[in-house]
């Protein structure tokens, strides 16, 4: 099977995306795919001659290590010397039309928000993940919420800000770039002082942003695949806050998987995230966040493009499955597959 995974992008979580495809190319052609790995942004100078043999290349890729910052995307943005399409880079539709099916690498803006996969609808490109809509609905953080409540699925109490509206919210808070991901620009706040200027930095990254209260509690996440969730996993961070540079570098969490809970809570979590799966409208698999007070769970969010780098949670739930990385990577594919059956 010829497999294009698509990474990279000018997303803030660009070099997540670039760990992602990484590891995922190298897996698929461990499996014996015929795979290779493309820069949503910087794309092909030039469309191989022999894509055949293009394909087949099972070179390993060297490792991408996440640096504790998120990147300069100005810098990026101005280092491309071959003209695409936007964001797009030259040659990425050619590549992903001769494959089979698109993996998709990607996190953040365009590739999780719908965006790609509404022009890989219209092109007739296959890719891996949820579609266009639900990974829409995902993506807002907004719009999320109110599906929760109107669900019945427990979620923090929390309010919608639009840049330029006065802000006003009980302390303490966290405050959120509305469709931003791995905590980039998430703050929490204590005081007046603090929710200034958090506010501030959520709304560099974003017009919108959500203010929700602080839950104080124990962090989960838990893996869905199509058929199923996964056992969760319980988070504990060196530190205060669960932010960018402990998400991807090492060290910096303590990762329990699977959680050492009772079967009760187990059951519950994986329960939540099945309706959380079916409320969002996803498919092929995905990743939920919740955070335990002792008493009640609250699910803060879904990722319908969940990492899958060396610190990534999904996979090591998998594992804790009897699903190993290979395996995993296949069996995100088989179900894709099924989509255009």
């Amino acid at each position: 099977m010829r497999i294009v995974v698509l990474a990279g992008g000018l997303s803030a979580e660009r070099d997540v995306s670039l760990s992602t495809g990484t590891m995922v190319c190298n897996a698929l052609r461990s499996a014996g795919q015929d795979a290779v790995m493309v820069d949503l942004f910087y794309g092909l100078e030039h469309m191989p001659e022999d894509i055949a043999a293009y394909f087949a290349d099972k070179t390993p890729l060297e490792p991408y290590r996440v640096k504790s910052a998120a990147p300069d995307l100005g810098a990026i943005r101005a280092s491309r010397t071959v003209d695409g399409l936007g964001g797009i880079g030259p040659n990425v539709i050619e590549l992903c039309r001769a494959a089979d099916i698109v993996f998709m690498a990607m996190h953040g803006e365009p590739g999780e928000n719908g965006m790609i996969q509404a022009m890989f609808d219209m092109m007739e490109i296959k890719y891996t993940g949820a579609g266009y809509f639900g990974s829409a609905l995902a993506m807002d953080k907004g719009v999320t919420k109110q599906l929760f409540i109107n669900h019945g699925i427990p979620t923090p109490v929390g309010k919608i800000f639009s840049k330029g509206q006065e802000v006003d919210f009980p302390l303490p808070c966290i405050v959120k770039p509305c469709s931003g991901g791995s905590s980039i620009g998430v703050r929490k706040a204590f005081t007046r002082e603090e929710l200034d200027i958090a506010v501030a930095e959520a709304f560099r990254c974003e017009d919108e942003i959500l203010i929700e209260q602080v839950i104080t509690g124990r962090e989960f996440t838990c893996g869905v695949l199509e058929d199923g969730a996964l056992p969760p996993a319980e988070v504990i961070p060196k530190g205060d806050f669960y932010d960018y540079a402990h998400k991807y570098q090492d060290g910096l969490i303590t990762e329990i998987c699977p959680a050492q809970i009772s079967d009760e809570l187990t059951a519950e979590i994986q329960r939540l995230s099945m309706e959380v799966f079916k409320c969002l409208k996803l498919k092929v698999y995905s990743r939920m966040d919740f955070l335990y007070d002792g008493e009640n769970l609250y699910c803060l969010e879904a990722n319908t493009l969940p990492g899958m780098t060396p610190t990534s949670h999904l996979p090591q739930e998998a594992k804790a499955a009897g699903i190993g990385y290979e395996d995993l990577c296949m069996k995100i594919i088989d179900l894709s597959m099924k989509k255009y059956q």
